[in-house]
């Protein structure tokens, strides 16, 4: 079976194919985005892991739907069409990434047969096209399987490559997917693309990237540089990753978002900081959050890669109580969202100009990804009893996921939805943070979030397990 032009497993070759047709235009290039160039020079210095960087979804198909074969095969096509980024490949030209977007082609679409819901053969083939690393410069960035029950289609599985959409500029082409398969068009035109945003990185939004980098130069002046000296034996992979999928840290944490007035993703936030500043022993806290950039109201239905770092610093010398250390994350991290659209290869110069090491300068810290679309204030959240939501962490579910090779931080955080629950994900480098901490570690976090919700929390909080030493 081939994909475009990239050839994928041959035990695929007897599988169905349809092609969904495309055409949006003319040909054009341009360079990479700022976040496309730090993902390809990444992957360029080391093999990538590609299960982390190809973003699968599941669509039902509404009854709503005609959802014939040849029906569902035309809106793919549409929305191919539609969307630039999604007919976008990204290719090494003189030594320079270099993306260009077709005119016209064809997207192969895998046809599946499934029973009762599909939704079985859906997970199965999730796992199937996710399993394949992109080749970036020959095969489009999205790979799709139908899969079909009684000659309908059922679900729409759809692998992206992290080349050239993000998980919010997913979000937007599966709402136009759904749209179209139940009206079959659009008539409002689509948000900016991956070319046209690298357009203006490159060009007028220049002016704000210098901003931005002095923004991080005197971040990382504030921040100390302690010696990062390996204590544990080096595991392979050297970071470990276990989850705690916790319906009780979900509510905890919207309770406590909607009381002070910050977003849930702040309170994740300041748990974690407190529980990791607070075992390491730091009065001067760098963290590294994630920011989505679609602040700007034109950039709030691109269909890019536009995810980048930003950095904040909290002061944790007056040792506060959790209720004072919560403003103060949310205000650095808003900053940190504020200061997160620059050239990559610009900070890289300052700071090699300011004395900093990039290969090395973050590692002593804490960086902090929520995925989760939703990440507002809690709104209306009903009351609970500090025995009920206890009661409710006995739901929770640990378990380890595949590792890594390595990272920036010695410690990283990733937060996403899971149903009626929040996931919470933390990596460590082996070589600072013992491995058997993990588990505690997030289980602490789950108690601290719980008791915050009903008394205040000193710095530091001392969990009821034992700190494992360091």
């Amino acid at each position: 079976m081939r994909f475009a032009d990239a050839v994928v497993p041959a035990e695929w070759a007897t599988e169905t194919l349809v092609l969904a047709e495309f055409g949006g235009g003319r040909t054009e290039t341009a360079p990479t985005t700022w976040a496309q160039g730090v993902m390809f020079r990444a992957a360029a210095r080391s093999v990538a892991n590609h299960r982390f960087l190809n973003l699968r979804r599941t669509v039902p198909v509404s009854g709503r739907v005609r959802a014939d074969l040849p029906g569902v095969t035309r809106a793919l096509g549409a929305l191919v069409s539609r969307h630039g980024s999604l007919r976008t490949r990204v290719r090494s030209v003189d030594g320079e990434f270099r993306q260009e977007t077709a005119a016209a082609g064809q997207l192969p679409l895998l046809v599946v047969p499934g029973e009762g819901d599909g939704v079985a053969a859906a997970g199965a083939a999730a796992e199937r096209l996710a399993d394949v690393a992109f080749d970036h410069a020959a095969e489009w960035p999205l790979r799709v399987a139908l899969v079909t029950v009684d000659d309908r289609v059922r679900q729409i599985v759809i692998v992206f490559s992290h080349s050239t959409v993000d998980a919010y500029g997913v979000e937007v082409v599966l709402r136009d997917l759904r749209l179209l398969l139940l009206r079959g068009e659009i008539a409002t035109p689509p948000g900016p693309q991956s070319a046209q945003v690298a357009r203006d990185q490159h060009g007028p939004d220049q002016d704000g990237s210098a901003r931005a980098v002095e923004h991080w130069a005197r971040a990382l002046a504030q921040l100390p540089q302690p010696p990062m000296t390996p204590t544990h034996p080096e595991l392979t992979p050297r970071l470990r990753r276990g989850t705690l999928v916790s319906p009780a840290a979900d509510r905890a944490a919207r309770l406590l978002a909607a009381r002070h007035r910050v977003s849930a993703s702040a309170v994740l936030l300041a748990a974690t900081t407190a529980l990791a500043a607070g075992r390491d022993g730091s009065s001067v806290c760098g963290l590294f959050t994630m920011a989505h950039n679609r602040f700007r109201a034109e950039y709030a239905d691109a269909v890019a890669n536009l995810g980048q770092i930003g950095i904040c610093v909290v002061d944790l010398g007056d040792r506060p109580a959790f209720t004072e250390l919560l403003p103060r994350i949310w205000r650095g991290a808003l900053g940190a969202y504020r200061h997160a659209y620059y050239d990559p290869v610009a900070l890289r110069n300052r700071l090699l100009a300011d004395g900093h090491d990039p290969t090395t300068a973050f590692l002593p810290y804490y960086y902090f990804n929520d995925v989760r679309l939703a990440g507002g204030s809690a709104g209306t959240t009903p009351t609970v009893t500090e025995s009920d939501l206890r009661a409710t962490m006995a739901e929770s579910s640990f378990q380890w996921i595949d590792g890594m090779a390595k990272a920036a931080w010695h410690r990283l955080t990733h937060v996403v939805d899971e149903p009626g629950a929040v996931g919470v994900t933390v990596s460590v480098d082996t070589r600072f943070v013992p491995v058997e901490s993990v588990e505690p570690f997030l289980r602490d976090l789950e108690d601290l979030l719980v008791t915050a919700v009903f008394r205040e929390v000193a710095w530091p909080w001392a969990p009821s397990s034992p700190v494992l030493p360091r």
